[in-house]
């Protein structure tokens, strides 16, 4: 009963106040009538309080986002079903779910009346404009008296995280070099450079099927040697996504490094969905290899958290990347490079690996003088001829550009990035 009368609400404390004037005067004034209007002002705050504060509803609630994860500038709703499990009608509830400042204000949602055992659902849409992972909850519900005299408060500790991933662009379908690059032990060329007699073998082991044994190996080497199981060729993809602060510029949704972030995920996207096994590393430490159940889901979850480091530094990246290096594809999203920083990106074309980088000039994301602009592009230009020499196929990206424009470049192989490379070059010639 305490509890209640704590929860009488300014309208209940209004009644109780003028019961006691009402109450005073009428004792002053020796009116009765005056006396039992004071009487009832007080019962029907006292009488709220009593029937709110003795009602034990037994309420139960579920949350479920749609979807659980929501690209950047788009909804996703939010579904509070609730249910009563008392044999007793509830009263009129507001439900209050607590939201992060950055899905906008807190939904309020009236249910005037619930039923034993029965169930209601309600709905609401939230937006993110940032990246990231949000806490949806918990559930906050206000339970009142017909006349709204008496309010308590109950809440339901679950919690939900609605995770904001960065927007992904569909990408035209190309024909990208380096794409049969990969692993496998059986490669068409053997078959071709051998003959089909001379397939890959291997020593006979405890256990293997005596029909897969090789005579005419076996015959030449003097041990008992079987053929290989045949693995099918595997195309591999590694997108490097560069966080070092200092490299990017801009602020919010639209700096520079969000472009690099959105950049990195339509990749991974489009090349899991053409058949690559795709790893991500970033320059904070992340190491996701795509290829494991839900990798899709992986990646997408640590480009929602990405952020800059303020003393990112290139060699801890490419030390990351060469931690486990699988050849084939390797597509890095880098900020503002000097030329040791590209000559350094040089020790990740090991293994037979195909480089393409697109070189980010962070500086078209700000305004700067004539002067300033002058010497950044001459600064990027050379960077980017610096990256080509290393043996990167470097695309230089501004300010405005669309990595669906940019895309159909990557796939014209070694002839469109020696474009690109001999006008950057040509560039710098002019400014100095």
């Amino acid at each position: 009963m305490r509890e209640a009368l704590r929860g009488l609400t300014t309208r209940g404390r209004s009644f109780l106040a003028a019961a006691i004037a009402a109450g005073i005067s009428a004792l002053i004034l020796g009116e009765r009538d005056l006396l039992r209007v004071a009487v009832l002002l007080a019962a029907l705050p006292l009488l709220a309080a009593a029937y709110v504060g003795r009602s034990r509803y037994k309420l139960a609630c579920t949350r479920s986002l749609e979807p659980g994860r929501a690209p950047v500038g788009s909804s996703a709703r939010v579904i509070l079903r609730l249910q009563n499990l008392s044999r007793l009608p509830t009263g009129t509830m507001l439900l209050e779910d607590r939201l992060p400042y950055a899905l906008g204000s807190r939904p309020r949602v009236v249910l005037e009346r619930l039923g034993a055992h029965q169930a209601s659902s309600v709905a609401y849409t939230v937006r993110a404009d940032v990246r990231g992972r949000y806490p949806i909850g918990p559930l906050v519900i206000r339970l009142t008296d017909p006349f709204g005299l008496c309010e308590l408060t109950r809440s339901f500790p679950s919690v939900d995280q609605l995770t904001v991933i960065p927007q992904v662009v569909p990408l035209p379908r190309v024909r990208l070099a380096g794409e049969y690059a990969g692993t496998g032990d059986s490669r068409a060329r053997s078959v071709a450079v051998h003959g089909e007699d001379d397939a890959a073998t291997r020593e006979y082991r405890r256990g293997d099927d005596l029909r897969r044994v090789h005579w005419r190996s076996t015959a030449r080497t003097g041990e008992l040697m079987v053929r290989r199981e045949e693995q099918p060729w595997e195309s591999r993809a590694t997108v490097v996504l560069d966080t070092r602060a200092q490299a990017h510029r801009g602020e919010g949704p639209t700096a520079s490094f969000e472009w690099a972030v959105s950049a990195a995920a339509s990749i991974a996207v489009h090349l899991r969905e053409a058949g690559y096994k795709v790893r991500l590393v970033t320059g904070t430490g992340i190491d996701i290899d795509g290829a494991e159940t839900g990798g899709e889901g992986l990646i997408m979850d640590a480009l929602a958290d990405v952020k800059t480091l303020s003393n990112g530094d290139v060699s801890v990246l490419v030390e990351t990347v060469r931690r486990r290096s699988d050849g084939g594809l390797v597509i890095g999203l880098f900020g503002t490079l000097t030329t040791a920083e590209a000559h350094l990106l040089s020790q990740l074309r090991g293994n037979g690996a195909t480089c393409i980088g697109f070189a980010i000039d962070s500086s078209t994301w700000v305004s700067m003088t004539a002067g300033d602009r002058q010497e950044s592009d001459r600064e990027h230009a050379a960077a980017t001829v610096a990256l080509v020499r290393s043996g990167w196929r470097s695309l230089p990206v501004s300010h405005g550009e669309t990595l669906p424009g940019l895309w159909p470049t990557v796939g014209r192989g070694s002839q469109g990035f020696a474009y690109r490379a001999a006008m950057a070059e040509t560039v710098s010639g002019v400014n100095r």
